[in-house]
């Protein structure tokens, strides 16, 4: 039987900070930016417990828990990291796809569960050996349940699900856990009673239309445990962003193009780094009043350019006609991405959209 593992490095960004300071072991450590807005990107395990969790604004994390540790991020390192990490991941030359720096899916192959499960092992003491990072796994028939296993058994875990048990392994867990249903749709569902995957998976086919419309049979094969998916090599890149949140609201349109030749010269130096080109490039605006919208233009040819790319975004950042409104987050996109070198080209087409 073909078996799936899902890996997770426990808590990637402040196990990197206690990793390489020791003197940090133990204590509730958050990895965050330092002006006012800052937000938790991870908080270690020994902070969770004060409610600090990614995504919360630092302040908030602070004063849940006075004594929290703030240590600032390191990209370069978590990139560096990562690329060791999936390293060992791809090592026996197994399918890997990654779902983000600290996290993937890797094809076993067939096997029996418990070579599948010394497998897995073995990768994670691999990783350990290498990173001295712990990785927490789930080893499945299915992506879902190998991933909601590796959630489960999280820090330093790993967790096997015997083939024929995931309906019951995933029955009694809240219905949220299933992909595709956020907190939005898990709150509809309540409405109707439904709080569980497992009532979730005894739903007829008209409750299913109902709730979830052509999409329920699907929805309903996963809460029973049914999930096909292959485990996918990584994707081409789709596009390349770059953002920034300001400290104070920004109404200076120069303070806000400044930004973006910034953020340009951080896209084309990715650009770079993979050989590509982008023919659309777009901003991304957040107002004080957390209103979002962008604008976006379609160059004639695909270019790394940076003097382009940067015209670009200001010709999209002056057709969304701010006139002195706060702006709190700024940010750059370029997409339609091509392999190969920068066209030469003069112009750029005026198509845009919001």
């Amino acid at each position: 039987m073909r078996f799936i593992a899902h890996f997770d490095i426990d808590a990637f960004y402040a196990s990197v900070a206690v990793r390489d300071d020791p003197s940090l072991a133990g204590k509730p450590v958050a990895v965050a930016g330092s002006h006012r807005r800052s937000v938790v990107l991870t908080a270690s395990y020994e902070a969770r417990p004060f409610g600090v969790r990614s995504a919360i604004p630092l302040y908030r994390a602070r004063q849940l828990c006075p004594q929290l540790v703030v240590v600032p991020p390191d990209m370069a390192k978590y990139k560096e990291v990562s690329r060791q990490v999936f390293g060992v991941f791809g090592a026996r030359g197994h399918i890997v796809q990654g779902l983000s720096m600290d996290e993937a899916f890797v094809d076993l192959g067939e096997l029996e569960l418990e070579e599948a499960v010394r497998l897995t092992q073995q990768i994670r003491d691999e990783v350990l050996l290498e990173t001295r990072l712990t990785v927490s796994a789930g080893v499945a028939t299915g992506k879902l349940i190998a991933k909601i296993a590796s959630d489960s058994c999280k820090p330093n875990g790993l967790l096997a699900i015997t083939p024929g048990e995931e309906e019951a392994f995933l029955a009694p867990l809240p219905v949220g856990r299933l992909w595709g249903i956020g907190p939005k749709t898990a709150s509809r569902l309540q409405t109707f009673g439904i709080n569980t995957i497992g009532q979730v998976a005894a739903l007829d086919d008209a409750s299913l239309k109902q709730l979830f419309g052509s999409w329920g049979l699907e929805v309903r094969d996963l809460a029973r445990g049914i999930d096909h998916r292959a485990v996918e090599a990584d994707r081409e890149t789709k596009s390349i962003s770059s953002e920034e949140t300001f400290e104070y609201d920004v109404r200076d349109e120069k303070q806000l193009i400044s930004a973006l030749r910034e953020q340009t010269r951080d896209i084309v130096a990715k650009l770079d780094r993979e050989n590509l080109s982008a023919a659309t490039v777009g901003v991304k605006i957040k107002r004080a009043d957390f209103r979002v919208f962008g604008r976006q233009t379609h160059l004639t040819e695909p270019t790394r350019d940076a003097k382009r790319i940067f015209r670009a975004a200001v010709y999209c950042l002056k057709r969304a006609e701010l006139n002195g409104a706060p702006i709190r987050l700024l940010g750059l996109r370029v997409a339609s991405l091509t392999e190969g070198e920068a066209k030469q080209i003069s112009l750029f087409d005026t198509t845009v959209s919001s």
